[in-house]
């Protein structure tokens, strides 16, 4: 890898093959791993989905196999562009995005910019006939995903469930939401000095009071 930045909502590395530099766009995610660990000019390993338009020649990288394929699947869905899907992939896992579909849940789909009412209703309903008869793409391991190594930030996740449950939150709703939350919060940790709890509440509530889980 020679570079890595951010443009807009976008995410890119170059990296060197043989003396040719590549664009690659990649998910924020991995984007925040390199550069949390300062990784330049070594290697790494990335599946590649080339798109290939009139003027310009794009490529996506992902960290596994199984990221590249559900983002072919979610393309090639009627009006779904390459950035929907980076979007999808950018905001939740792939084990999210398939019990989304499994239980229908338009509401968290919706939450992905870019994407309306009809476009959810379109991927559901398309995804899961794709995914009715086998779902083979490997589940992450909810530890390793959900891993905050800032103890402090721990600590305040630790407590976001006792204060939601004193809000009246119903348990259901608040196991639901957490895995999504504690993922938004590690991002948001790679980015903020000083995180406050009250930010990750509210951040919280957000998905709570929209009704995203069922």
């Amino acid at each position: 890898m020679v570079e890595s930045w951010q443009t807009n909502q976008k995410f890119y590395v170059l990296i060197n093959c043989q003396g040719i530099g590549y664009e690659i766009q990649i998910l924020e995610s991995f984007f925040l791993k390199l550069k949390k660990n300062h990784i330049s000019n070594k290697k790494i390993t990335l599946w590649i989905k080339h798109i290939k338009k009139e003027d310009s020649d794009l490529l996506f990288g992902f960290t596994s196999k199984d990221q590249k394929n559900f983002f072919i699947e979610i393309l090639s869905i009627r009006g779904v562009g390459s950035q929907i899907g980076m979007g999808i992939l950018n905001k939740f896992s792939i084990s999210e995005v398939i019990k989304a579909i499994k239980t229908q849940n338009k509401k968290l789909i919706c939450s992905v910019p870019g994407i309306g009412q009809k476009m959810s209703e379109r991927l559901i309903l398309e995804l899961k006939n794709k995914y009715k008869v086998e779902m083979k793409i490997e589940e992450e391991k909810p530890q390793d995903e959900f891993k905050i190594k800032n103890p402090e930030i721990n600590k305040m996740v630790d407590d976001l469930q006792l204060t939601l449950q004193s809000l009246n939150y119903k348990n259901k709703e608040i196991k639901l939401i957490l895995p999504i939350v504690i993922k938004e919060v590690d991002l948001l940790a790679n980015k903020e000095k000083n995180l406050s709890f009250e930010k990750i509440l509210k951040l919280a509530m957000n998905y709570l009071d929209q009704d995203i889980v069922i």
